[in-house]
């Protein structure tokens, strides 16, 4: 039996939650990042601003499976080219501006901040995404499509856009005043900070 694999870590991130500067395994990740996800990211998902921007995407009219087609077509053509209306049209929004902050407040901790509408589009968002309908993924289905409470952990990968071994945190924004879930956010949390 071989012994189980060491991840570099940041002692920070376990004084944040509060647990002891033990090592950390593979195996740890979920358990850690699930308390992550209780103890700051449930505050950051909460946030007035983001509800906001999701109640007014979500006012907005239905969208056919055509149209987020080719709206996710577009935003794809548009990453890294000279001119990116639509990626431009969601980062200039003041809540992608606002997770900016939160992404810049994290000191490492978050490498990108995506928050989604009932559709899975992109409302707002830290740094540009590969594509803009997250509707077809599991930080999406996992979390708006589970309801209030549900947490989505991915596996550790490798971010080639951020150069760091990061997993993804999901979660569902609950909407106070219905009651319901008005869309989902998701936040890549480098695990390099994990003791």
């Amino acid at each position: 039996m071989t012994a189980p694999r060491r991840i570099p870590a940041l002692a920070a991130f376990s004084a944040a939650l509060g647990l002891a500067a033990a090592p950390v395994v593979a195996d740890d990740y979920d358990t850690r990042l699930r308390k992550l996800a209780e103890a700051r990211l449930a505050a950051l998902a909460a946030e007035p601003a983001l509800l906001a921007a999701l109640r007014e995407r979500n006012a907005g009219p239905d969208r056919s499976a055509a149209e987020i087609e080719a709206l996710d077509l577009d935003w794809r053509a548009q990453v890294g080219a000279a001119s990116a209306p639509l990626i431009e049209a969601v980062t200039g929004r003041p809540a992608s501006l606002r997770l900016q902050k939160m992404r810049d407040a994290s000191q490492g901790l978050l490498t990108e901040i995506i928050l989604m509408d009932r559709h899975g589009l992109n409302v707002a968002v830290s740094d540009v995404t590969s594509d803009y309908w997250q509707g077809d993924e599991a930080k999406w289905t996992e979390t708006y499509g589970a309801g209030a409470g549900s947490v989505h952990v991915s596996e550790v990968e490798f971010d080639e856009s951020t150069q760091t071994y990061q997993a993804q945190v999901s979660m569902p924004v609950a909407d106070p005043d219905t009651g319901g879930v008005a869309g989902a956010v998701t936040f890549g949390v480098n695990v390099e900070f994990l003791e």
